[in-house]
C-alpha cells in the first residue's frame, strides 16, 4: 500500500524515524515527539477517526482538536496550559511537514495555527533559594526511594538538566569510584539535549554527596542512574520515566507548602535564576541551559531587570 493511502497513525513510527535519521534529532526529542503525538492518536481514536488517511485531514478536524485540548485535564484535574497545548500542535505541524517532505498528499503544516500567549503564560515560575531549600529537605531519609528522591531534586537544582536528559543519565557517566571515596570535585558530564546538541552539566558538591549517599543503596546492575523500584523485577530497564519525575516533583512541592505548583522545570527555571542573581552573565547561562539561540534565554531578564534597578538606585546621583 502507497504511504498516502495509509492512515495517519500508522505513519507515526516512520516519521518519528525521519527526524531522528534524517533530521539528525536526538532520541529524547523523537520520544518526546510521540508522547505528544499520542495525544493525537487517541483522539482520533475517540473520534472514531483512527482510519483517517493525511488526505483526508481537514481545517475542522484541527479546530476540533484544538478545542479538545483547550479543555483538556491533565491528572490533576488542571487544564493544559497554552504553553504545553502548543507542545502538542508543533508536533502535528511537523508530522504534516513531514509529509510533504514525502510527496504525501496532506493538510499543509501552516493551517495549523497555535494559540496565542499572554505575558501571564510566558510568564516562568521559579523558586527562590529558601523554598528550594524547603523543597529539597521533604524526602523522607530513612527509606531508599527518599534518597533518591532527594538526590534527585539535588540533580535538577545544581545542573539545571532537563527532565528528559534527566532520565537518560546512566550511572556509568559519573566517576563512581571517586563518589565512592567521597571525593567530591570536578565532576561533570558530557549530555546530549534537546535538538542532539551536547553540552556538559556540572555538579555541585552536595549534589554529589547526596548522589553519593543514594548510590550506596544501589545493590542492583541496573544501567540507569535513577531506578524505579516498583517496575517488575522481569524489566531489565527499570528507568525511572519523566512522568514519575514529574509526580514526585509535585508531591514534594505539596509538602513543602510551597505557593508554586512546582515541575521539574521549575527547578531548571531557579537554577538559571539563581545563577544570574548571583552575578552570572546571560551567554554563561545560555551554555549551561544548552540554549541554541540567546533570545530563548531572556526570558529570565526579570533577574537582569531588578539587578539593573538595584544598579540605578544604588549608583545614579539623581537617586541621592
Amino acid at each position: 500500500m502507497h504511504k498516502s493511502n495509509q492512515p495517519i497513525t500508522s505513519q507515526i513510527t516512520n516519521f518519528l524515524d525521519y527526524c531522528e535519521v534524517e533530521k539528525g534529532l536526538s532520541p529524547v526529542t523523537s520520544k518526546n515527539y510521540f508522547n505528544f503525538l499520542k495525544m493525537f492518536v487517541d483522539w482520533l481514536k475517540a473520534n472514531k477517526l483512527e482510519g483517517l488517511k493525511p488526505h483526508d485531514l481537514t481545517p475542522e478536524h484541527i479546530w476540533n482538536y484544538r478545542l479538545y485540548l483547550s479543555r483538556k485535564k491533565d491528572e490533576r484535574g488542571v487544564y493544559i496550559k497554552k504553553t504545553t497545548q502548543n507542545y502538542y500542535l508543533i508536533a502535528l505541524r511537523n508530522l504534516l511537514n513531514y509529509f510533504t517532505e514525502r510527496d504525501i498528499v496532506s493538510l499543509p503544516a501552516n493551517k495549523i495555527k497555535l494559540p496565542k500567549l499572554t505575558d501571564k503564560d510566558k510568564a516562568i515560575k521559579f523558586l527562590r533559594f529558601e523554598q528550594v531549600e524547603k523543597l529539597l529537605a521533604m524526602p523522607d531519609l530513612t527509606t531508599a526511594e527518599g534518597k533518591r528522591d532527594r538526590s534527585i531534586l539535588e540533580v535538577l537544582f545544581s545542573t539545571g538538566i532537563r527532565v528528559s536528559e534527566l532520565t537518560s543519565l546512566n550511572i556509568r557517566q559519573l566517576n563512581i569510584t571517586d563518589l565512592q571515596k567521597n571525593k567530591f570535585s570536578e565532576q561533570e558530564i558530557s549530555i546530549s539535549g534537546k535538538g542532539g546538541s551536547t553540552r556538559t552539566i556540572y555538579f555541585s558538591e552536595r549534589a554529589l554527596k547526596w548522589l553519593a549517599g543514594y548510590l550506596q543503596t544501589r545493590k542492583d546492575m541496573f544501567t540507569p542512574l535513577f531506578i524505579n523500584y516498583k517496575r517488575d523485577k522481569d524489566d531489565n530497564e527499570h528507568r525511572l520515566t519523566t512522568r514519575s519525575i514529574e509526580r514526585l516533583v509535585r508531591k514534594y512541592t505539596a509538602m513543602a507548602g510551597l505557593p508554586v505548583d512546582a515541575t521539574p522545570h521549575t527547578l531548571r527555571h531557579s537554577f538559571a535564576t539563581d545563577l544570574l542573581s548571583h552575578g552570572a552573565d546571560m551567554r554563561s547561562v545560555q551554555e549551561l541551559l544548552g540554549h541554541k539561540n540567546i533570545m530563548t534565554t531572556q526570558i529570565y531578564t526579570h533577574v537582569t531587570n531588578q539587578h539593573l534597578k538595584d544598579v540605578h538606585k544604588k549608583f545614579h546621583s539623581g537617586g541621592k
